[in-house]
């Protein structure tokens, strides 16, 4: 049994397990059960009504939350000649085609957070499927990562563009912050994902969808958000400028 530290046993105290928070309650909780001398990152969990074994109720899409998630984005780019140019102006951190595919394929090189492809080259970056299928790397059109717009792409990814899509137990995890972002923020952030996620519910869905919310962050406990009540604060929610 894993053994809880001392500063986790402390902040625990102040979060009832049996109890649904309100948002504004549950981000102050976010901020008052930070341990870790770092900046944890605050990491969002719903579990949903869904079928995960039904390939029309999967949950799968990309997302750009207004404060970014705090993190410097590596990016790399699958294309060719002028779409390689437009990738590094935009800001990429690699651009390339073959010279990439052999550096990850050989050399097992793997140090980017997302990679975006044109949609004329994924015929041969399809070689690279389980290398990086299984880390999440790989391009898809279903979250935008295979386009032709890639100054577009590569901007959002820069900007902190989230893949967002559910387990085999149909949850769905999402990073949406750090600590330091502060209650407003982070709960901005929250709310733009919550209203994103709430409109992607599969018609094929019956009964409750959205069944649990849990918040944390990395050293944290988990907080459970009300959802009754994010329903109501999205109603009258509008992101300041």
């Amino acid at each position: 049994m894993v053994q809880k530290g001392k500063k986790y046993t402390e902040v625990s105290k102040a979060v009832d397990a049996r109890t649904s928070y309100v948002v504004d309650d549950a981000m102050r909780l976010i901020e008052g059960t930070k341990t870790a001398k770092f900046d944890e990152t605050v990491e969002v969990a719903v579990t949903l009504g869904i079928d995960p074994r039904q390939a029309n109720q999967q949950i799968r899409t990309g997302m750009i939350l207004p404060h970014g998630i705090g993190k410097d984005i590596r990016v790399v780019v699958f294309a060719k000649d002028d779409k390689q140019r437009e990738a590094t102006e935009a800001g990429a951190d690699y651009a390339g085609l073959d010279d990439l595919i052999e550096k990850i394929s050989k050399d097992n090189w793997l140090e980017f957070d997302v990679s975006i492809a044109t949609p004329d080259v994924m015929n041969i970056v399809a070689k690279l499927g389980k290398i990086l299928g299984p880390r999440g790397l790989m391009p898809s059109p279903k979250v935008g990562t295979v386009t032709f717009d890639i100054a577009q792409a590569v901007k959002e990814a820069k900007a902190g563009r989230i893949e967002v899509k559910n387990d085999k137990g149909g949850v769905v995890h999402a990073p949406i912050g750090k600590v330091s972002f502060g209650s407003d923020k982070l709960k901005d952030n929250f709310l733009v994902f919550m209203d994103s996620l709430i409109k992607m519910k599969p018609p094929s869905s019956k009964g409750v969808y959205v069944k649990k919310i849990t918040l944390s962050n990395t050293m944290g406990p988990g907080i459970k958000v009300d959802f009754v009540n994010v329903r109501e604060v999205l109603k009258g929610f509008h992101l300041a400028a």
